[in-house]
């Protein structure tokens, strides 16, 4: 059995434990030049699930610690719920920084995802990991 406190533990591959259930899952990472606000945010996770053809469910549920915490961690927390599971986006205002993990049962082109993320928020720069 493995050790997951163990520091010298190393993580393999990990075993698909539930094969019969669909899951696609992207992280993407990007430096931004538009403004970002709440109606930002909403604009785009109800985009990115409409342009892959992700069902939302609900409306996009959008936080900002206002003030608590970290200044340079001062940004927006956000989720949409879909039909085939949910798109989370967090945002660091100062440093123009976000991170959008699309984590879904339903799959969808990774390509269109990362171009539509990279186009609507014009970033300078970007990446993304599949897992």
């Amino acid at each position: 059995m493995i050790n997951p406190t163990d520091p010298t533990h190393s993580s393999p591959p990990m075993k698909d434990l539930a094969p019969q259930i669909t899951r696609q899952r992207l992280l993407i990472e990007g430096c931004y030049t538009t403004d970002v606000d709440r109606d930002t945010i909403a604009a785009y996770l109800l985009g990115v699930a409409a342009h892959l053809g992700l069902r939302a469910y609900g409306t996009p549920i959008i936080h900002a610690p206002g003030g608590l915490g970290k200044a340079e961690n001062q940004g927006f927390d956000a989720f949409i719920p879909l039909i085939d599971s949910g798109i989370s986006l967090y945002v660091w205002s100062s440093a123009k920084f976000f991170a959008t993990v699309l984590f879904t049962c339903k799959a969808f082109d990774t390509q269109q995802a990362v171009d539509y993320t990279w186009q609507f928020f014009q970033a300078h720069a970007l990446e993304y990991q599949v897992f």
